[in-house]
């Protein structure tokens, strides 16, 4: 996922509740979706995030060879500046581009 060019506001915004439950009908099962896109969106940022700093990593045995490295707290600035993945996925949400389906009124 390209997470430079999401659009999500960075930081907090109020959003117009009718907006959001105009899809489903109901202001809560809206937030449950948007809930577990976020849990979803979250996940694939933590495993990106994870794969960069390996890259990193410098893997010895010994405790006090501990250092900084630029460019690990570099990508770490760039995840920090990020919106969250909340935000992300009302903006998703918002623009149709959350795929769901309720089990329930399938039968």
């Amino acid at each position: 996922m390209n997470f430079k060019d999401i659009g999500a506001a960075p930081t907090t915004q109020t959003y117009d509740r009718n907006k959001i439950d105009e899809k489903t009908g109901n202001l809560y099962e809206s937030i449950v979706i948007m809930g577990k896109r976020a849990e979803q969106i979250n996940q694939e940022m933590k495993t990106e995030l994870i794969q960069k700093l390996d890259e990193f990593a410098a893997h010895t045995d010994s405790l006090e060879e501990v250092f900084e490295n630029r460019e690990q707290i570099e990508v770490s600035k760039f995840y920090e500046r990020l919106p969250k993945s909340t935000a992300i996925a009302v903006r998703e949400w918002l623009d149709n581009d959350v795929y769901y389906r309720n089990p329930n009124e399938d039968k």
